[in-house]
């Protein structure tokens, strides 16, 4: 599997994935760059994503939902913080209603995505900082960590199609 590990901290109110990935930084970029190939591996197997927006540059935005095995629709955003090509990038990152507009009362994220080089390919690490520890304990059982690892999980078979 692609991810080496998970690591919650309650003091620092973060979520750090790492996964190693058998591509150059400049391929893995792209997997977050481009919205087709974002698609085939944003949130969890059962509920592939399907962005709408995806402006990939500071200040940029992002549109997407996600549908679940039933049909249910959940509606996610971002927005571009911080953006270095093929190094690194940073995006608050919310919930949607149905029209695209932030959720009330779900909290926001800041993500941090790095892209290193390794022997044997790119080590990518992601932090989600979290705005509380409240917000942190409702998103991990949410089941964040399980449907980041999954999606994450599924970045190997679409850099292994080249």
């Amino acid at each position: 599997m692609t991810v080496i590990s998970t690591t919650t901290d309650t003091q620092a109110l973060s979520l750090v994935v790492v996964a190693e990935l058998a591509a150059p930084p400049a391929r893995v970029w792209q997997v977050w760059a481009d919205p087709r190939t974002l698609e085939r591996w944003w949130g969890p197997p059962d509920w592939p994503a399907t962005f709408v927006d995806h402006d990939v540059r500071v200040g940029g935005r992002s549109s997407y939902f996600m549908t679940g095995p039933d049909g249910t629709k959940a509606h996610g955003w971002w927005e571009f913080t911080a953006v270095d090509e093929h190094r690194s990038l940073a995006f608050d990152d919310g919930f949607a209603d149905d029209t695209g507009r932030p959720a009330d009362g779900m909290p926001v994220t800041r993500a941090h995505v790095t892209f290193e080089a390794i022997p044997a390919g790119t080590r990518m690490t992601i932090t989600s900082s979290f705005p509380t520890l409240e917000a942190l304990e409702q998103l991990v059982a949410m089941g964040m960590v399980e449907g980041l690892t999954g999606a994450l999980g599924q970045i190997d078979a679409i850099l292994a199609d080249g």
